[in-house]
Parts: C-alpha cells; structure tokens; sequence
C-alpha cells in the first residue's frame, strides 16, 4: 500500500509539472511596458503592449513613457534580409 501511494504521488507531481512548465507556445508575447509617473501618488507600470504604438498610444496624455519590458521571452526579431543587386555584364 505504500509503494502505491509512492507511486501516485510521483505521477501526480510529474502531470503538474508538465501542466505548468511552460513551452515555446506559451512565451511572453507583451514586448512593450508603459511607466507612468504619478508624483506622489506614485505612478506605476503597465507591461501588457504587444507593440510600441500601443503603448505609445495609452500614455498619450496622461503622462509616461514606454520602454523595453525586461521579462519578454517571445522570439527576437531578425534583422530584414538585404536584396542582392546582380549586375549582368
């Protein structure tokens, strides 16, 4: 009886962590944070902006800026492939 709850427990422990390991398909898609300034109340920190334009937009007139958001685990963007010029002589 005991063997057998070792044994659950073990199935048990490795099916969670492969619930809430996360993959590839799960990485963080938000790229942008906006930091508002607050004085004294404070300010804070919105990191939810898939894009700078979005970010951009929400603090418009209302104060802050945008920045890198440090945690962003999505892929990195390539660089744009340069076109050859062939030259027929």
């Amino acid at each position: 009886m005991r063997r057998l709850c070792s044994v659950l427990f073990a199935l048990t422990a490795m099916a969670a962590l492969d619930v809430f390991t996360p993959s590839a398909g799960q990485a963080d898609p938000y790229k942008w944070c906006a930091q508002y300034g607050g004085g004294r109340a404070g300010g804070g920190r919105n990191c939810g902006f898939v894009t700078l334009e979005q970010c951009r937009a929400t603090v418009s007139g209302i104060g802050g800026f945008c920045e890198p958001n440090l945690f962003y685990t999505g892929p990195a963007e390539r660089p744009a492939k340069r076109t050859r010029k062939r030259h027929n002589d």
